[in-house]
């Protein structure tokens, strides 16, 4: 039992990179994804016992990390930033970093005048890569819902980014 619940613990902290960038995309801000992505796992941990081993560890707790957004920060209008974490940079010269970072300003402005329920969708399916099913029960919606919702998103930014590059 001691065993699983180490292993429980040591895939939990490998996920915190993709929870933090998921939480930035969410909440606009890296102090609040920190304290989104805390209360998520102290969430997790207090609830460990309702984790059903041989499930994704991942979407469920993608799926903490929506719900504790919905209940804490969804009703303030606060700026939202895409997700894209310092590991996403170019290694290079200075001019491909600076090339990078200017590319990352644009994306993440585009992603910022995305509707919530649309960059939701674009930052589970197309930056952090779960599949539409387990994106929409993520999101708890049908999967139709989540297509379109990712198709207005990626028109959306298309349009967003032609018009700033």
């Amino acid at each position: 039992m001691a065993f699983e619940g180490r292993a429980f613990e040591d895939d939990l902290i490998g996920l915190i990179p993709r929870l933090r960038r998921f939480a930035r995309s969410l909440s606009g801000s890296e102090s609040d994804a920190d304290d989104l992505c805390q209360a998520a796992l102290e969430r997790a941990l207090k609830a460990r016992d309702q984790w059903q081993a041989g499930t994704r560890l991942d979407s469920w707790m993608m799926k903490i990390t929506r719900n504790i957004w919905i209940d804490s920060v969804r009703s303030s209008a606060r700026r939202r930033t895409t997700a894209l974490d310092d590991a996403g940079e170019i290694a290079g010269d200075g001019e491909q970093q600076v090339e990078s970072r200017a590319l990352r300003v644009d994306i993440d402005a585009a992603m910022d005048r995305l509707v919530d329920d649309q960059r939701e969708a674009v930052a589970l399916v197309l930056v952090e890569g779960f599949a539409y099913k387990e994106a929409a029960e993520i999101l708890d919606i049908p999967m139709g819902t989540l297509t379109s919702r990712l198709v207005r998103g990626r028109e959306a930014l298309a349009r967003d980014l032609g018009a700033t590059a």
